[in-house]
């Protein structure tokens, strides 16, 4: 009786024990709701209002926005144009010697906050501002600027968004054919060529009847526009520091997967150095209100285009050994110029140095479905980041990882 009795004893331990290992394992395992979530590039917003969406962005403790500092860039690049205009000779500069400087502008996409930052950056600093951003003449006003020591009037010739035939926003194709309509409508009246995105300044470029020696400003500091800055074709451009925004989106993930908390999740290895001794060099600040880390701008012209070469990355970001984790990644277009041409180089290149495995998926930047309908196997990865085609389709994604 005493041998069945123990033996009973050590079947109901066993048994608790595994019970609570189970318990355990259970209590271990973290719901896709529970895991990070970085959006990128595209703000989660109202595209109408550029309301930051602050019930996508408090989603989870570990959802963020790591871009750049929109605004900022815009005045980047309305200064960039003014300082142009003070050293330039208002004989050459105005074509056609009405004594007006006339412009033409290229809008990226009317729903996005960065083409709205810098439509009005530009328009600010030309004193064309009227309080909007939308496309066409009817929304500016006649502005001033300094030209060689001359005050001289600056008005905007035409504007606009640059959609293309398959409905993608900031086409380049579509820069094409407005630049070659432009040359041809407004001839010499057109005295410079302001675009919101390198891509659609180079797509200008490409117009067989661009008017030569037109000065000519983009925005993003791609490796073909930094060429053309250097051989006198391109006059301008910004540089939003894509290795500084693509190394933020990896770190804060890296820093929410290792446990980091509080203040330690958007400073570790971005203002101060993290656990594995790196730290991004160039500067990010953190906006708590909107939980974004944004990158700051550098205008680029002919006197520094050689610092932003192709071919440098951020010394300050070495090897780990931290332990691999899996992150789905999703960009809105495949054809977008920067993205394809600068930031997922950049990410391909600091995700493994912080041994993170990205899977990238991109859609076609017409429709939401090209990147959610590959937006799946999502307990498979460790977290993810996003890169919407609308910026008000946040809760698009997130409706999927509640499941």
């Amino acid at each position: 009786m005493k041998k069945f009795v123990v033996a009973i004893l050590l079947v109901a331990m066993a048994c608790t024990s595994l019970f609570a290992q189970g318990s355990a394992e259970t209590a271990a395992i973290v719901t896709n709701a529970q895991k990070p979530v970085v959006f990128f590039n595209r703000q989660p917003s109202d595209p109408v209002t550029g309301v930051i969406d602050m019930e996508v962005m408090n989603w989870n403790d570990k959802t963020y926005y790591v871009g750049f500092d929109a605004a900022g860039g815009g005045a980047v690049q309305g200064q960039l144009i003014v300082d142009f205009l003070a050293t330039a000779d208002p004989a050459v500069i105005d074509r056609n010697g009405d004594g007006v400087i006339g412009y033409v502008l290229c809008i990226g996409d009317v729903g996005h906050n960065d083409s709205k930052a810098r439509t009005q950056g530009i328009r600010e600093a030309l004193g064309t501002w009227t309080g909007s951003t939308d496309p066409g003449v009817e929304n500016t006003q006649q502005g001033s600027a300094n030209v060689g020591g001359t005050t001289m009037p600056v008005v905007e010739l035409d504007s606009r968004a640059m959609t293309g035939t398959d409905g993608t926003t900031w086409n380049a194709n579509a820069a094409t054919d407005a630049m070659s309509n432009w040359a041809t409508r407004l001839g010499d009246q057109i005295d410079m060529v302001i675009s919101n995105n390198d891509g659609m300044a180079m797509g200008c470029l490409q117009a067989s009847n661009y008017p030569e020696g037109v000065p000519i400003f983009g925005y993003d500091a791609n490796a073909d526009a930094i060429e053309a800055i250097g051989a006198g074709r391109l006059t301008g451009t910004v540089s939003q520091n894509v290795d500084a925004q693509a190394t933020a989106t990896l770190q804060v993930i890296r820093n929410l997967l290792d446990g980091l908390t509080g203040d330690a999740v958007v400073t570790a290895g971005i203002t101060e150095p993290d656990q594995y001794g790196n730290k991004i060099s160039a500067s990010v600040d953190y906006v708590a209100e909107t939980k974004a880390l944004l990158a700051q701008n550098t205008g680029v012209n002919a006197s520094n285009w050689t610092e932003y070469q192709a071919g440098a990355r951020d010394a300050g970001i070495k090897q780990t050994d931290a332990p691999e984790k899996n992150v789905l990644l999703t960009i809105y277009n495949s054809g977008d110029n920067f993205l394809s041409s600068s930031y997922i180089p950049a990410l391909n290149y600091y995700a493994p140095l912080l041994n993170i495995n990205l899977t990238i998926v991109q859609g076609d930047g017409q429709n939401e479905s090209s990147c959610l309908d590959r937006f799946t196997n999502l307990g498979n990865f460790d977290a993810y980041a996003i890169n919407m085609v609308k910026t008000n389709s946040g809760w698009d994604y997130l409706d999927k990882l509640q499941y």
